[in-house]
């Protein structure tokens, strides 16, 4: 009968700090705002253009909505075909994980996250940037082609130039 209590003890304590930490941590995150127009989201690729065209780089450059649909694509000629399907995955992980895709990976290295891991569509590599606007969340960029400081430098280049 002890044995049973401490089992018993030990998951209502298991699942009292599991709440607590996923509330702890979803607190802390913005809430979803109205979808990033059109016209933001070319002013984000704009940016990063502007950016990725100084570091002399050939990259594609993903758009999401706080829905996480893709609304807004650019492709440098010579960037990899491959870099498509990585930009939309970062831009949809740090809108749905609202946080930069950096943090993922980072949270699973230090912090030993690695359930983030079987999170759907988590990309835990940089280049994924949530869009805030007035404290809300707008969409995502999400930057691929290059090493993964230069495409978070992109990215957040991206995402800085939506701030009114």
């Amino acid at each position: 009968m002890k044995t049973r209590h401490i089992a018993l003890f030990l998951f209502s304590s298991a699942i009292l700090w599991a709440l607590t930490s996923v509330t702890s941590f979803a607190q802390a995150m913005p809430p979803y705002g109205a979808p990033i127009t059109i016209e933001q989201a070319k002013k984000a690729a704009g940016a990063a253009v502007a950016r990725m065209r100084k570091l002399n780089m050939d990259m594609t450059i993903a758009i999401v909505d706080s829905g996480s649909n893709l609304i807004y694509l650019e492709r440098s000629n010579q960037a990899g075909i491959g870099t498509i399907d990585a930009a939309i995955g970062k831009a949809k992980a740090a809108n749905g994980i609202k946080t930069p895709t950096k943090v993922i990976g980072e949270m699973i290295l230090s912090r030993n996250q690695s359930n983030l891991l079987g999170v759907p569509g988590a990309f835990p590599v940089e280049g994924g940037m949530p869009i805030i606007v007035d404290n809300k969340v707008i969409g995502a960029i999400g930057v691929s082609g290059g090493m993964p400081a230069d495409d978070g430098a992109i990215a957040t280049a991206g995402a800085a130039a939506v701030q009114p």
